[in-house]
């Protein structure tokens, strides 16, 4: 299940129906601004200006790994007590990627590998899309797979979706993918498939391409979607190109795992890291039969395979970010700096580290670019190609990272526009880094050190002072994130003039952000409705999401009375269903 850490609802989050959007320019809020001492332009419009011509001699064969909720200890070349053999000679033998950033959650860090845009570019810098809401991935978006596609890619999708499906339009075989089987939803359980989402709300949730996967239940999804790669790459010809996106539910809760694989950790006291550590190694071994198959049927020297976590670890279920701060759902480092790392016999310069500074945004014009596939300023991407810095180990194209703006998240206490010298309102959660300095406003979220849950005689002095200290009456706080990784030291009073210059950075993001599509529920999209799945319940009629313009637009206003009358007969009969079965 989603982590709550960034879903608090503003009582306008809740009563809303459609785009919800912050007026930053209005007086009061942000004050004159007298132009950016950084002195850097924004980096969508020089994204395709550092996209220098990396396509190889043969388009070659990409794939693309995500896990879910994986923590930054958690790989065994971070030192963690879990084993990832498989993970750790990948890396080791390619370019493991120590500079790398992702999103604290999930809908936003899939939204923008698959657009290569910044959440404050396609309205999703609040929370996640929810299964009931009528969101998803804007339909303007060209996506990822759909630039694959143009460049002669078949294209193939297994795992996890999480960017809505309230319209067939929004499905992953609409929106670039020639084959799909997977989860629609953030989350189900690993066997059965079921996903409730509240009280007496659920369904199944196990899709292959546009139909319900019933004949699936009661397979262990990790094993599933292995298997289900291995098929891909079997019946495929090798000599003509793929695109594989593998996104695995681990380790996403809820914590199931073959007993086989807990056994090897009977030892550890703490039974969610033991069952939590039990579904890594597993999905390890899934991604040792994946590559397996890459050699076995003729792919693997023409081939790159990139390996990517979606968000910090859940510390709560098992997952640990030590020595970072922070955890899932937060902006502090242990929320969003990700374990990463490129595997390929085509990298000229392997088994190395790359201190290069690299975001998921990045690899939609890196793998276009490697795929031969055409990049022009009209995407307006905020990624970068990064192949170069990969490959070859030439400096990053990119200097900075804008973490997010989230003007719906709960306002911080203590924060006003005037403690943002009259230029930004510091009770707005954002952040953003750029060089060695990292700005965080607002309320960043669960702030603690917490050390791996097997070290019960931790001294927990650093972690405890923090808690007694920091975040007192605070709404500003400044790291140089080089010198400082484990966010241990706030600058932000000995060095206001760079807190100054990063508060204008935020300002001119905002000036490029679209209105925030957060829509309220609708209770039409429960599964009772759908014959006890989770799937598209709107029709093309209703209300279609413009994205960019921040407004809902209406098909055919005609029948729009209509709908209405049939949403509050929906509600009403929802409402005796819930009575029913309290």
């Amino acid at each position: 299940m989603a982590v709550y850490a960034l879903t608090g609802f503003s009582l306008v989050s809740l009563l809303s129906f459609g785009y919800l959007s912050w007026d930053w320019m209005k007086p009061g809020l942000v004050g004159e601004v007298p132009g950016d001492p950084m002195g850097k332009p924004l980096p969508a419009a020089a994204a395709v200006a550092a996209a220098a011509s990396t396509a190889l001699a043969r388009p070659p064969h990409l794939i693309f790994i995500l896990t879910d909720d994986q923590g930054f200890h958690d790989v065994g070349y971070h030192g963690s007590d879990i084993q990832t053999p498989t993970l750790d000679r990948l890396a080791a033998e390619g370019v493991k990627l120590e500079n790398y950033y992702i999103q604290p959650i999930c809908t936003p860090s899939r939204s923008q590998l698959i657009t290569g845009r910044y959440q404050i570019h396609t309205g999703l810098q609040h929370s996640i899309i929810r299964p009931r809401q009528p969101n998803c991935l804007p339909l303007n978006q060209v996506t990822l797979p759909q630039k694959l596609q143009e460049a002669g890619y078949s294209t193939h999708m297994v795992g996890k979706w999480h960017l809505g499906f309230y319209r067939k339009e929004c499905l992953p075989t609409r929106r670039g993918f020639d084959t799909f089987l997977g989860s629609l939803t953030g989350n189900v359980d690993y066997y059965t498939y079921d996903n409730c989402d509240g009280p007496g709300v659920c369904g199944y949730d196990l899709h292959d391409g546009e139909n319900v996967a019933w004949e699936q239940s009661g397979k262990y999804s990790t094993f599933l979607y292995a298997q289900r790669v291995n098929k891909i790459l079997a019946t495929h010809n090798p000599k003509e190109p793929i695109f594989i996106y593998v996104a695995f539910q681990a380790v996403h809760t809820p914590l199931q795992s073959p007993k086989e694989y807990i056994y090897r950790y009977r030892s550890m006291g703490n039974v969610a890291r033991r069952k939590y550590a039990a579904m890594v190694t597993c999905m390890d071994e899934a991604v040792k039969n994946i590559t397996w198959a890459l050699k076995k049927y003729g792919y693997y020297e023409n081939s790159v395979v990139v390996f990517s976590t979606d968000n910090g670890g859940q510390t709560f279920s098992g997952g640990s970010n030590w020595p970072l701060r922070g955890r899932k759902g937060t902006y502090w480092e242990g929320g969003v700096h990700g374990i990463g790392f490129v595997h390929s016999p085509l990298i000229k310069r392997k088994r190395r580290t790359s201190r290069a500074l690299i975001h998921i945004t990045d690899w939609y014009p890196t793998l276009v670019t490697l795929a031969g596939g055409n990049l022009s300023e009209a995407d307006s991407l905020d990624g970068y190609n990064v192949w170069p810095a990969i490959s070859e180990g030439k400096e990053s194209p990119r200097t900075e990272i804008l973490h997010n703006i989230d003007p719906l998240y709960n306002h911080a206490k203590y924060g006003s526009l005037e403690r943002g010298f009259g230029i930004w309102n510091t009770a707005v959660q954002a952040s953003v880094r750029v060089g060695d300095w990292k700005l965080l406003t607002g309320d960043p979220g669960y702030s603690d050190w917490i050390p791996p849950q097997t070290l019960t005689n931790f001294p927990g002095s650093w972690w405890n002072l923090e808690r007694l200290t920091d975040g007192l009456r605070k709404s500003v706080w400044l790291f140089n994130i080089t010198a400082d990784p484990y966010e241990r030291y706030d600058l932000s009073d000995q060095r206001p003039d760079v807190v100054r210059a990063l508060l204008i950075r935020l300002v001119r993001y905002n000036q490029t952000a679209i209105p925030v599509r957060y829509p309220a529920e609708n209770p039409r999209a429960h599964p009772d409705f759908n014959g006890g799945a989770w799937g598209p319940w709107a029709t093309e009629e209703e209300d279609v999401w413009e994205g960019g313009h921040g407004k809902l637009k209406n098909k055919n206003r005609k029948k729009k009375c209509k709908i209405c009358k049939l949403r509050s007969f929906f509600r009403k009969l929802n409402t005796r269903l819930m009575s029913n079965r309290i």
